[in-house]
C-alpha cells in the first residue's frame, strides 16, 4: 500500500470498523455525551497516528483503527488471574481483532498480502524491525498515557510507586524516540510526569 490519497475502499473499511465498534455496550462520556468506548478509542488512535505519522499507509491506518475492534467480546475476567492469564487474554484479543479485520478487508477488495500486513501490525509482528509496527506501538503508548494512564493509576491504588514505574517502563521500552518525544509534550499532573520521566530513563 502507498501513502497516496486515501482510497474509497479505505473509507469504506474504516466505516465498517466503526459500525462494528458502535455496538460496544460500554460507554464513555465525551463532551457531555455518552459514546461507545471502542469508538472513542479508535478515534484517538487515528488522531495520534495522524500526528505521529501523517503520511501513514492504508495498512497502518486500518491497523490503528481496528486495534481494539470489538474487544469487549473477549472479557479479561474469563481468563485466569496473573501474568499467564493476561498473556493468554492478549493473545486471544489479537486473534479476534485479526479475524474481524480480515473479513472486513476482504469485503472491500484488499489482497491477501495487504490483509496479511495489517494482521501482522495488529499482532505486534516485527516490533522494532518493521517501521510500521513500531509506529503503531508508538501510537498505542501515546494514547495510553494521554487518555488512560490516570484512570489506570486510580483503579490500582494498591500499586506502589516502583510497581507503577515498572509497568510504565515496559510501555516506554516498546516505544522509540519518536513516541517518547510525543509523550513528553502531553499535559499531565506533575506526579504522573515524574513517573513517566523515571520510566523513560535509559530507553532512548
Amino acid at each position: 500500500m502507498t501513502t497516496s490519497e486515501p482510497s474509497a475502499r479505505l473509507y469504506a473499511t474504516i466505516s465498517e470498523i466503526d459500525r462494528m465498534n458502535a455496538s460496544d455496550p460500554r460507554h464513555e462520556q465525551i463532551a457531555g455525551a455518552q459514546r461507545p468506548r471502542e469508538i472513542v478509542y479508535a478515534e484517538r488512535m487515528t488522531a495520534y497516528l495522524e500526528r505521529i505519522r501523517p503520511h501513514a499507509s492504508e495498512a497502518l491506518r486500518i491497523a490503528a483503527r481496528a486495534q481494539h475492534i470489538r474487544r469487549w467480546e473477549i472479557p479479561r475476567h474469563t481468563f485466569a488471574l496473573g501474568r499467564d492469564g493476561y498473556n493468554a487474554w492478549r493473545s486471544a484479543c489479537r486473534d479476534h481483532h485479526a479475524g474481524l479485520v480480515t473479513g472486513i478487508m476482504q469485503n472491500h477488495g484488499y489482497s491477501a498480502p495487504e490483509i496479511a500486513h495489517v494482521v501482522k501490525l495488529i499482532s505486534k509482528g516485527d516490533l522494532k524491525q518493521d517501521p510500521e509496527s513500531q509506529a503503531l506501538e508508538n501510537v498505542v503508548g501515546v494514547v495510553f498515557v494521554a487518555h488512560y494512564l490516570a484512570g489506570f493509576v486510580a483503579d490500582h491504588a494498591e500499586y506502589d510507586e516502583p510497581r507503577l514505574i515498572g509497568i510504565l517502563r515496559k510501555t516506554m521500552r516498546k516505544m522509540d524516540a519518536t513516541g517518547h518525544a510525543v509523550v513528553v509534550t502531553l499535559g499531565m499532573p506533575p506526579s504522573t510526569r515524574r513517573l513517566i520521566e523515571i520510566a523513560m530513563e535509559g530507553n532512548d
